[in-house]
């Protein structure tokens, strides 16, 4: 799709998603993650009423909108009966129906603070690359679900030829300082020119 039809015509199309919705072993182990390891605030929880008077374990959850919460951007349900996460993860060929989550984060400062907040907390770092639209780092969650941490690069970088930056691919450190270095202006342009 090019951009002169990306926005003509015919029915509505997608802004985006939403919100996503999770089933999780322990609710309490995935809470203590997307909130102290991703940086999520909870912001509801499911609660007995006359019309659901036996609600499922489910938590809701926000990133930060410039000060504001939104209604949720995840949410969690419990469900003890999922079996249980592979003991190591891998990019492709989990025994599960979502690759990744990709998480935004405002910019590169709130990103690289982050991963060292992470790195702190001793969560292994799965994989660390620069893609041709973002920067990227690899975790999982206690259920084995592949979680993306990313800043976007500036949308002149990529949206000249979007393949050409989504093909694009720098595997950086996983471990150490090594794995906090980033390099924001050491990345190509994605012009429709062969990238340098």
């Amino acid at each position: 799709m090019t951009a002169e039809t990306a926005g003509s015509g015919g029915p509505g199309r997608p802004r985006g998603i939403n919100h996503l919705v999770l089933n999780v072993r322990n609710l309490e182990a995935s809470h203590r993650f997307w909130t102290e390891v991703v940086g999520y605030v909870q912001v509801g929880e499911l609660k007995p009423s006359e019309a659901r008077p036996n609600p499922p374990k489910m938590r809701f959850y926000s990133g930060d909108y410039d000060g504001k919460m939104d209604h949720h951007d995840i949410a969690l349900v419990e469900n003890p009966d999922l079996p249980a996460p592979p003991e190591d993860w891998a990019m492709f060929g989990m025994p599960h129906a979502i690759n990744h989550i990709a998480i935004t984060f405002p910019d590169r400062e709130a990103w690289l603070s982050r991963l060292k907040h992470v790195q702190d907390l001793g969560v292994r770092f799965n994989r660390r690359v620069d893609h041709g639209m973002t920067h990227s780092l690899y975790i999982n969650d206690p259920d084995g679900y592949g979680v993306e941490l990313i800043y976007e690069l500036p949308r002149e970088v990529w949206e000249g030829d979007i393949d050409a930056a989504l093909n694009y691919v720098k595997v950086r450190s996983t471990e150490g300082e090594a794995a906090l270095e980033d390099e924001p202006d050491d990345v190509p342009v994605f012009d429709g020119q062969a990238a340098e």
